[in-house]
């Protein structure tokens, strides 16, 4: 059997995770203080779990209708317009989805014909490229700086769109970065996109998560609603990670696509796990989102004291508002993989090269502070110790 006749080339191709090779190597080691995973260190709130159970004792182990639960489709049309000022009808323009991941993957599919070019800022998360790749399409990065919090511009998107520019993915609060947009940056973005046909994918997964003001969803700016797809989920901010709970929002004339696509992929998201992402929405309609505010609050502390730690240490670091991620710059500009490696083998931490997120991530490196205070405590000692030992080489 001849595998390279056999398989697609232009998945065969994409190269695996940058994260992976980490994980992987960390997995067999002992003693090891990770600030490589990106999810809470959270256990799901277990008012959602019982929802989960008790759905199974009532018999709800069928499949739903392929949008989801029309009353978790009720509940999340609630929660976006009280949360971020838009407003959706859940019958037909909201998707409950198998975590935000697949609606990345839906949304694609749903618009991109092979050759069309993706606009995506660099660095950010890993599976866009690979995702563009999947659906035909043409990754083109747009450049984005720690001096401007990385955030995009208005003059890095206008160079980078062309006449095969199809769509736009608008991931913020960032995975690396922790970069934010305020409602000034997305209406200058707005102001580029108005003229044109680019679907924007907005990936507003940690939305919950930003520090200093409110989150800005960018279908909330006027004329973005009909071009935008907003992508979010119960992953990060109500930690269900591995419950896989995402929904799509968005003009229901792509979200038809998308729900075609799903239909014939996944057929509907998880029926307990609908229930539980019913009774997290559910809960704070009630409290006022009391999980997530704790949630939140605690992330803050650990983000002041990372950030603070890492710059007594000698680092270069931006300050991130949102996420739960700090992204500082290596020692001297030194490539990401050897210092990661380094720090990795002398100290026991294991932290993710920034340039497994682009290309201009090089230089830098990710750090989760979703992990306890006493192990980032315990980790800047580390990382300080190994600038301590390398400016001492130089010295000498």
């Amino acid at each position: 059997m001849n595998y390279e006749k056999v398989l697609c080339r232009r998945v065969a191709e994409v190269p695996p995770s940058g994260i992976r090779k980490f994980f992987d190597i960390v997995s067999e080691m002992q003693d090891v203080i990770s600030l490589s995973v990106g999810e809470p260190d959270f256990n799901t709130p277990w008012s959602y779990t019982d929802a989960a159970i008790y759905s199974l004792r009532r018999g709800h182990t069928h499949y739903t209708s392929n949008w989801g639960l029309i009353e978790l489709r009720r509940a999340i049309n609630r929660y976006m317009l009280r949360r971020f000022d838009v407003e959706y009808d859940p019958a037909n323009e909201i998707l409950v989805t198998v975590g935000a991941s697949e609606g990345i993957d839906l949304a694609l599919r749903a618009v991109v014909e092979p050759g069309d070019e993706v606009l995506v800022p660099d660095p950010s998360y890993v599976s866009y490229m690979p995702n563009i790749r999947f659906a035909g399409g043409v990754c083109v990065t747009v450049p984005t700086a720690a001096e401007n919090g990385f955030r995009i511009t208005p003059e890095a998107l206008r160079a980078a769109i062309t006449p095969r520019t199809k769509a736009l993915i608008l991931p913020y609060p960032n995975n690396p970065t922790g970069g934010v947009m305020g409602r000034g940056d997305l209406e200058k973005l707005a102001d580029a996109l108005r003229g044109t046909d680019i679907v924007v994918i907005s990936d507003e997964i940690y939305a919950e998560l930003t520090y200093e003001g409110r989150h800005v969803s960018f279908a909330s700016i006027p004329g973005m609603w009909e071009r935008t797809v907003t992508l979010n989920g119960f992953s990060k901010a109500f930690a269900m990670t591995g419950w896989r709970m995402g929904f799509a929002c968005g003009p229901r004339e792509i979200m038809a696509v998308m729900c075609k696509i799903h239909q014939y992929t996944m057929l509907c998201a998880s029926t307990p796990g609908q229930y539980a992402a019913l009774e997290a929405l559910t809960a704070g309609e009630q409290n006022d989102y009391a999980d997530v505010r704790r949630m939140v609050e605690s992330y803050d502390r650990r983000r002041r004291l990372i950030v603070s730690g890492l710059r007594a240490a000698g680092l270069s670091c931006h300050e991130p508002m949102g996420a739960f991620y700090a992204f500082p710059a290596t020692p001297g500009g030194m490539d990401s993989q050897a210092f990661c490696e380094k720090l990795l083998w002398e100290e026991k931490i294991a932290v993710v090269p920034g340039d497994a997120f682009g290309a201009l991530g090089n230089g830098f490196f990710r750090c989760s502070y979703a992990a306890s205070v006493e192990n980032i405590k315990k980790a800047i000692a580390r990382i300080s110790d190994l600038l301590s030992r390398a400016g001492s080489a130089g010295g000498q």
